[in-house]
């Protein structure tokens, strides 16, 4: 009997999962062009430390993305870094924006999925969610075709891609709770 009920939870499950995609696409497609966009007027922001040389180097740990383990995701040059909890970075590398970027602030990884067809109808795996933009799910991903090109402009996506082998080791880095620090 136990074998019975389990197969229709997961089944309930696997419906309930399938409709609230099927409706966070519906929503996404009425969503404002100009939503979750960087206001280009407004001077930016540094988001890369300045080495002792005076140049800026791009892959330098922001200086005001906190402190302790976390995940660090500067939109102004779309570059990741997982961060250990003594500080230490144990890996940067670029990334592939949605269409909708969360605002800077401290998130938390709220949920993840091994795979499923991303809100482009492109099979992902290691997905790591950690905000909601207008009912657009923000979150890390890797395509299993390996590809990291530019979403449709025309669509409103929260998907951050990843390459395969860095979004193996997001999906082994940023487990639900671990802070994820969104800066400029």
């Amino acid at each position: 009997m136990a074998r019975s009920s389990s197969g229709i939870v997961a089944g309930l499950t696997v419906a309930a999962i399938a409709g609230v995609s099927f409706l966070a696409y519906q929503a996404s497609a009425s969503v404002p062009d100009t939503l979750g966009k960087a206001d280009k007027s407004a001077t930016p922001k540094a988001s890369a430390s300045k080495t002792p040389g005076g140049t800026t180097n791009p892959n330098a740990l922001p200086t005001a993305s906190g402190t302790g383990e976390r995940v660090v995701y500067a939109t102004a040059n779309d570059r990741v870094w997982l961060v250990a909890a003594n500080n230490k970075v144990q890996r940067t590398f670029e990334v592939t924006p949605g269409t909708v970027d969360p605002v800077a602030g401290t998130y938390a990884v709220t949920t993840r999925a091994n795979a499923v067809t991303g809100s482009d109808g492109v099979q992902i795996e290691h997905v790591v969610r950690f905000t909601t933009v207008d009912g657009i799910a923000i979150g890390f991903s890797a395509a299993l075709n390996g590809s990291t090109t530019a979403p449709d402009p025309a669509k409103k996506l929260g998907g951050i891609r990843e390459s395969r082998k860095d979004g193996d080791a997001m999906w082994n880095f940023a487990t639900v709770g671990v802070k994820v620090v969104v800066v400029q």
